[in-house]
């Protein structure tokens, strides 16, 4: 079997199984009969966008064909044109295309609104989002509708069809099996109530094999989600989290946003937007000092993570991955079609196309701007997930199952042999730092020998110094040498460690007790942040005389009703207290200060004369 039948064969033996949820419109297809009903556009700096090759004459080949044309140009496609439509786009005419997708298309209901499950701040911060997102680029209201006309119209033409583009990339011992899903258009805030829309959009899965004595065995798989990377993406094979249907990992794919998770679920997903650098510090010193100081850690398990949040405002939004609706893949409603393998040499669309698979709105965000292709980010440089996947996911640390027993006996031969070095380098220095103490003993009290018996004085200490931090590292050395002895015979055992030992804050689904929440509930996180506005205007007009206490009384209101809605009126209650105590500690010390010095001042003169006498009377 020649090497490129070989890397399909193994595309084909570990290609996920992709469950959507009901409503979504978009669904993996192969990329070809997308860029054939695309434009392609230019925009130099200062100047409006140019098409340089309408729709219709577009190729896969022709699209890295673009001309240089310099700093700061930006290329980019447009497929949901509404001046390349004849005729008006009816919002039901997708719905009267591609009878296959109706079969399996359910209608989309939302669960427990988004706002009823974070705090008042984060409903304050998405309400600001919103209405900076009429003012900033954007994908046009209509978009979405014409790109699923579009698309159907595609699958009713070339016959309905679920592709992924498939590539083997071999890295350290790892052979990754990446599968990279592409989406004619991302609806996630028309369609879902989420943070942005975007035409086009790369997601991608990676499964990682080792091959010991020539087999492959699958040890890791990774999911794309959203920007994140690491650790906390991936699972190991035998995670009970992970499911799977024979060898094939399974996906829920977020409706909308096209995220991947292991679970089926609704997941609040954070968009961060960083703050300048001043108001950044202060927001990180303040939650340090509530969390670490005051130790005020409701809502994280009593743990505190001091560097979440800070520097960054979090808007909430929901990814519905219900797995409800199609399923594509082993055991699915549909089959997935012969892959795109992506084999080297690179097709030129993958390497020498660096500009955006959508329309470019020039959002200062970039959420409503359409993605680079799998190989580049979105300022055409190189995608760390497809030049180092390994890194990508967190496994660059992580030998394979097969070569974790050797790594562990090579890492504790060198240990072993660094133990012996610094053995014989203390030795040495210890014989020279005893030489040195002769020297100064025999140096004392010796008028004639001052300058010498300094130096020397000087020399013992620095050496001495020295043989303590060797001691210590030997010591350090000698403990892990051990652990790695006992970690190996663990691993000559068939022991493995724990499957998520590795996870610090994994992505995890809203749970049953998050999402029951009565009609009134929601109701009030809907119109709360509303509702405050129209409060502080009222007190504004009706009672300026007692603005200060107005807005104290109704931000107290406000959060006694809403720590009632979330159940959480002991911990508002515990934290007034202390915010309180807090404020009349400053106000004491602010209102005498100077009598609160003289008083600390004699305080501690007592006690050191107390303590003195005390001493002398024990003589």
């Amino acid at each position: 079997m020649t090497e490129a039948g070989g890397d399909l064969a193994l595309l084909r033996r570990f290609e996920p199984v992709v469950r959507s949820t009901s409503g979504d419109k978009f669904y993996p297809m192969d990329v070809e009969p997308y860029v054939r009903a695309c434009s392609l556009w230019v925009k130099r700096p200062g100047e409006e966008a140019v098409c340089v090759t309408p729709a219709g004459e577009l190729t896969l080949e022709r699209l890295p064909q673009q001309t240089v044309d310099g700093f700061g140009a930006v290329h980019f496609l447009r497929f949901a044109d509404p001046r390349s439509e004849e005729g008006p786009i009816s919002p039901l005419t997708p719905l009267r295309r591609g009878a296959g997708l109706r079969k399996t298309r359910k209608a989309f209901r939302a669960g427990r609104s988004r706002l009823a499950r974070v705090g008042y701040f984060s409903r304050i911060m998405d309400a600001l989002y919103s209405i900076v997102l009429l003012a900033r680029g954007r994908v046009p209201g209509e978009a979405a509708s014409l790109a699923a006309s579009r698309y159907e119209r595609i699958m009713e033409e070339e016959g309905e069809h679920y592709r992924y583009h498939g590539r083997v990339f071999r890295q350290d011992d790892w052979v990754v099996l990446q599968y990279w899903f592409f989406y004619p258009f991302n609806d996630w805030r028309s369609g879902f109530f989420g943070a942005n829309d975007h035409e086009a959009d790369w997601e991608s899965v990676s499964v990682y094999l080792s091959e010991p004595e020539g087999e492959a065995r699958p040890e890791w798989v990774a999911y794309a989600s959203h920007e994140y990377s690491g650790d906390d993406l991936r699972r190991r094979w035998d995670d009970p989290e992970l499911e799977k249907v024979g060898e094939h990992p399974v996906v829920y794919v977020g409706a909308g946003s096209h995220a991947s998770f292991y679970v089926a679920g609704e997941y609040l997903t954070e968009v961060r937007l960083p703050l300048p650098a001043l108001p950044a510090r202060a927001a990180i010193a303040v939650r340090s000092f509530w969390r670490e100081k005051m130790r005020q850690y409701a809502g994280f398990g009593g743990r505190s993570r001091p560097n979440e949040g800070g520097g960054y405002l979090r808007i909430p939004f929901v990814d519905y991955a219900r797995g409800d609706g199609l399923t594509i893949g082993e055991g699915g409603d549909e089959a997935w079609d012969p892959p795109r393998v992506l084999t080297e040499p690179l097709p030129g669309w993958v390497s020498g196309y660096r500009g955006l698979w959508g329309l470019y709105t020039r959002d200062p965000f970039e959420g409503e701007d359409a993605p680079s292709g799998p190989m580049y980010n979105r300022d055409e440089s190189p995608r760390r997930a497809w030049y180092d996947p390994v890194g990508w996911a967190g496994l660059d640390k992580v030998p394979t199952s097969a070569g974790e027993l050797r790594t562990a006996l090579e890492r504790r031969a060198e240990i072993e042999s660094r133990c012996a070095a610094l053995r014989a380098e203390i030795e040495e220095k210890s014989r020279k730092l005893k030489g040195l103490g002769v020297e100064v003993a025999a140096m004392r009290d010796r008028s004639h020998l001052d300058a010498s018996y300094e130096d020397r004085m000087r020399q013992t200490g620095e050496l001495s110094g020295e043989i303590k931090r060797l001691r210590a590292r030997l010591a350090a050395d000698m403990d892990v040498r051990e652990s790695l002895g006992e970690y190996a015979g663990r691993l000559r055992a068939g022991e493995r460690g724990p499957a998520r030992a590795h996870l610090s804050r994994p992505h995890a689904p809203a749970s049953d007790a998050d999402l029951r929440a009565g009609r009134v509930a929601e109701v009030w996180a809907a119109a709360s942040v509303g509702l405050m506005l129209v409060a502080l205007v009222l007190i504004v007009i009706q009672a300026r005389q007692h603005l200060t206490a107005g807005l104290v009384a109704g931000v107290a209101v406000f959060a006694f009703v809403e720590a009632g809605f979330r159940r959480r009126l002991t911990n508002l209650l515990s934290s007034a207290n202390i915010g309180l105590a807090v404020v009349a500690a400053l106000i004491v010390v602010y209102e005498f200060f100077w009598p609160l010095v003289v008083l600390a001042v004699l305080a501690v003169g007592a006690y050191v004369l107390w303590d003195n006498l005390r001493e002398l009377r024990r003589r």
